[in-house]
């Protein structure tokens, strides 16, 4: 319906749209939004394709492309996932890659982060092997040349190999059944797993060490190709190549094989015939000897029946008729000379020996050693008596000093003055007092006593001499 209500009037004219809003991003921008949306939307793919340009840089990372007839991929592998790897990418190489996709924001450029790499086809164990194999037969480490015999009777053997495993209990077994006299230096080691090869290959190189060992065998039961992957290390490879004795190899079963049976010096199919395979020389030494043996003795016997047949020959002559009597003779003449011989000089014997002892026995009365401990007996008894003549003189002077000494006290004037009495002597003791007629009053005199002395001054003297005195 138009405005007036017409039917032919002009319509009302629509209202205008507004303007769109004009969104400006930044390359950054836009590249971190194209990032967050590649990272949701493939943070998990699986990517076939043959590898280009694969490089590893001096970082550990590796870099590549993929690519089939329509387009390609840039990839890149850090280091700790490459490592990981049992294969060495290279350009050709048809794999199957797993990993996200990203955005490399500096050149805008997507890229596949890569986190498992297999090959297409052929399996990365299997792919790693023949990488290996090929690399070492290029060194020359297969070369038939370089590989040394095994000794012909070894008196050390050395053993490398888990000391659980069955191997171990195989070798032994064989060894000490066929040769007892063996010495085993068992250098035991893991021998699957992660580090299994590193601790194998330490294994060679200490049993290397050991003085006289003369081979080692190296190597475990069957099982899978990882479980015997150990053993296709390069690590151990090199470890093989390297022990200055032969190697034997003996690892899994008769189909098994190993970069490790490439490169010893022979290869057994099992760990038991690695032990038979030690001690096959002794066979063959003691089989040697037996045919020699018997050779020997068929020669003694052919000879002494031609030394046999050549004296009948002999006998039967004329010339030789009565000879067996005349050397029964000759014979009986020799058993009595050589009695008469052993008696005469038995005889003879038994004189020197008697002359020899009577020798002896003079020698022995006029030795040094024999005169010098007769006099040395002699001077002990002089020794002992002089001691008691000593001792008896001694006693004797003892006594009568003795005996004297009591005299000269009995005798003595201290005794005398002991016993109370006194001696006076004039005042400078120059002469005794004997009377007293010597000494006037006034006089000093001094009086020796038992024990000290006294001066004294006279003051009267009484002479018992003088008449009227009684």
């Amino acid at each position: 319906m138009t405005r007036s209500g017409l039917p032919f009037d002009d319509p009302e004219p629509p209202a205008p749209l507004p303007a769109p809003v004009r969104r400006v991003l930044s390359v950054g921008e836009l590249t971190a939004s194209l990032r967050t949306l590649v990272e949701s939307e493939f943070h998990e793919v699986w990517v076939e394709g043959e590898l280009s340009g694969a490089r590893v840089w001096n970082t550990g990372h590796l870099y590549f492309t993929l690519k089939d007839a329509q387009a390609q991929l840039k990839g890149v592998m850090f280091r700790s996932t490459l490592r990981l790897l049992k294969f060495t990418p290279e350009d050709g190489a048809h794999v199957v890659a797993r990993g996200r996709l990203s955005v490399y924001d500096p050149r805008g450029e997507y890229q596949l982060v890569c986190e498992q790499m297999e090959p297409r086809g052929l399996g990365a164990l299997q792919l790693a092997y023949e990488q290996l194999r090929k690399r070492l037969a290029a060194e020359g480490l297969f070369d038939e040349a370089r590989k040394r015999p095994l000794p012909a009777l070894p008196r050390r053997i050395g053993i490398v190999t888990s000391r659980d495993g069955a191997a171990l209990r195989d070798i032994i077994r064989v060894l000490r059944r066929r040769y007892p006299n063996a010495h085993l230096v068992i250098a035991p080691t893991r021998v699957q797993g992660d580090g299994a090869a590193a601790e194998i290959a330490r294994a060679l190189r200490l049993i290397g060490t050991v003085a006289d060992v003369d081979v080692v065998i190296a190597g475990r039961g069957g099982g899978s190709i990882e479980d015997l992957w150990a053993f296709n290390e390069e690590v151990v490879a090199r470890a093989i190549a390297a022990c200055p004795v032969p190697v034997i190899s003996a690892v899994g079963h008769e189909t098994d094989v190993t970069i490790a049976d490439f490169v010893a010096d022979l290869r057994a199919s099992t760990p038991s015939a690695a032990a038979e395979i030690v001690v096959a020389r002794k066979d063959e030494f003691v089989g040697r000897i037996d045919t020699l043996h018997g050779r020997a003795r068929s020669a003694m016997r052919a000879t002494m029946q031609q030394w046999n047949t050549r004296l009948h020959y002999l006998e039967a002559r004329p010339a030789l008729a009565g000879l067996p009597g005349r050397l029964a003779f000759r014979q009986r003449h020799v058993s009595e000379l050589s009695g008469a011989l052993r008696v005469a000089a038995s005889g003879a014997l038994s004189t020197r020996r008697r002359r020899l002892d009577g020798l002896a026995r003079t020698l022995d009365a006029h030795r040094p050693q024999e005169r010098l401990a007769r006099v040395r007996a002699s001077l002990v008894a002089l020794r002992a008596r002089l001691d008691t003549v000593i001792r008896a003189r001694q006693h004797a002077a003892q006594s009568r000093a003795r005996e004297a000494a009591a005299r000269l006290h009995a005798l003595s004037p201290l005794a005398v003055l002991g016993r109370g009495y006194a001696v006076c002597w004039n005042d400078d003791r120059t002469a005794l007092v004997r009377r007293a007629d010597q000494l006037a009053p006034g006089d000093r005199v001094r009086v020796t006593l038992g024990q000290g002395d006294i001066g004294c001054e006279v003051r009267d003297v009484h002479d018992d001499a003088r008449p009227g005195r009684s």
